[in-house]
């Protein structure tokens, strides 16, 4: 069975996410403390206590969410075997890029975490708190095209964009508040149910590109190789091994589209992929892969028995 790896973006974060792995594996425990390390903060007491609202902070989000993902794959590498090489390509959802990348080799643990603290730093300075809005667009008449039309209505009073494609019935768009709120009303109209999300800066979206601007400079000084395992970009929805290129999509990635309905189309289909792991935090991925590619297995790896089972099935 060809194998991608799926690693998960904000929102899949929780309370004690994590705990469990580092009580079984010391793996899972030296990456945790690797990226306090790097961080100069205890990360993995907040992941392990609270409270959530910290937690919950894109800063403090994007490298827990990372950490997770990296636990379960260093885990699956030193105490089942089972290396990153076995992947014919992986993936991750906004921040899960990162992840993915970390996986691969294709950056350390120790800069993907300060590249994610900054991220999420820059991100929230972006646009001040208030400004910025995204919803949820969901329902069986949902799909990109709906989407697009509800952005576009809103762009009548501000920035307004699709911002994650993430399968047919769940599209999220991103911009100015009162644009936001101008397209959900179309949307409604449209035959789509539109929930708004409790975030603090509307991601993927031009209003990001300050964001985008610091990313820019810091990826310009990271260490950046080619990765194990091709890696299928957000904002191309198509395979690289180039460290340049890489580079370049990152920084794109901070004001663009995630284009994950059409990776997994891609992955499943010319891909040849028919086994997806979704490592690290929660199971929103496995579920989007279930929906778009059903005929393909998919497997959530957060607990000690999944990574157990997982290797086992190999």
């Amino acid at each position: 069975m060809s194998l991608a790896f799926l690693f998960p973006g904000q929102g899949s974060q929780a309370v004690g996410m994590g705990a469990d792995l580092a009580a079984a594996f010391a793996p899972a425990r030296e990456v945790f403390q690797e990226v306090d390390e790097a961080l100069g903060q205890k990360l993995s007491t907040l992941m392990r206590e609270g409270p959530e609202d910290q937690l919950t902070l894109t800063e403090n989000a994007q490298p827990a969410l990372m950490a997770v993902s990296l636990a379960v794959i260093r885990t699956l590498e030193r105490e089942f075997g089972v290396g990153i090489e076995r992947a014919a390509f992986v993936a991750g959802h906004s921040l899960g890029e990162y992840s993915a990348l970390c996986a691969a080799g294709a950056l350390s643990l120790a800069d993907t975490a300060r590249l994610l603290k900054l991220r999420g730093q820059a991100m929230q300075r972006a646009v001040p708190v208030g400004e910025g809005a995204m919803a949820s667009l969901i329902g069986p008449k949902t799909d990109l095209a709906l989407a697009e039309a509800a952005a576009a209505a809103g762009s009548a009073v501000g920035v307004c964009v699709v911002a994650n494609d993430n399968n047919a019935g769940n599209v999220v768009i991103s911009g100015a508040k009162a644009a936001v709120d101008l397209a959900i009303e179309k949307a409604k109209e449209l035959g789509a149910r539109a929930i708004p999300l409790n975030v603090s800066a509307p991601f993927h979206c031009p209003l990001m590109q300050p964001a985008a601007d610091e990313m820019a400079a810091a990826l310009a000084a990271a260490a950046i190789h080619a990765p194990r395992a091709p890696l299928v970009a957000n904002v191309t929805a198509r395979p690289t091994l180039d460290p340049e290129t890489i580079r370049r999509l990152l920084v794109e990635q901070v004001t663009g589209r995630v284009r994950w309905r059409e990776s997994l189309i891609w992955l499943a289909g010319e891909g040849g992929v028919t086994q997806f792991a979704e490592a690290g935090a929660g199971k929103v991925l496995t579920g989007m892969v279930k929906r778009i590619a059903p005929d393909a297995e998919a497997s959530a790896l957060n607990a000690p028995a999944d990574l157990e089972a997982f290797a086992t099935s190999l």
